[in-house]
């Protein structure tokens, strides 16, 4: 790891689905039409949360999604677009640092 500052190269977008089968097809359309490098899925998150005026609860799966910061808004809209939730998690996290050739691979990955 390297302390090289690059918020305006990488961003990370974390988004939760409710099954591997949404976190498979989500990955492979934000991968295949080269708006991610790579899509991470971390399967049996628990998560709680208020809808509809209850509090819920659900098992998904989080996806961890590494982009070129000028991709995101493409990309959020993509992913907002192909979501099975009404209102999906979508937030798009600054890269403050990271090693040069992993970021520069992202850049690449994602023609940022």
């Amino acid at each position: 790891m390297t302390d090289s500052a690059a918020p305006d190269v990488a961003v990370v977008v974390l988004s939760t689905v409710p099954d591997a089968a949404a976190g498979e097809r989500l990955a492979r359309i934000l991968v295949g039409e080269r708006l991610a490098a790579c899509v991470s899925r971390v399967p049996g998150v628990k998560s709680l949360f208020h809808w509809d005026g209850k509090v819920e609860e659900a098992t998904e799966e989080l996806l961890v999604v590494k982009t070129h910061a000028a991709r995101a808004p493409e990309l959020t809209r993509r992913l907002a677009e192909a979501h099975p939730y009404d209102v999906p998690e979508i937030l798009v996290l600054p890269v403050a640092a990271g090693l040069p050739g992993y970021l520069d691979w992202v850049r690449r990955e994602t023609g940022g």
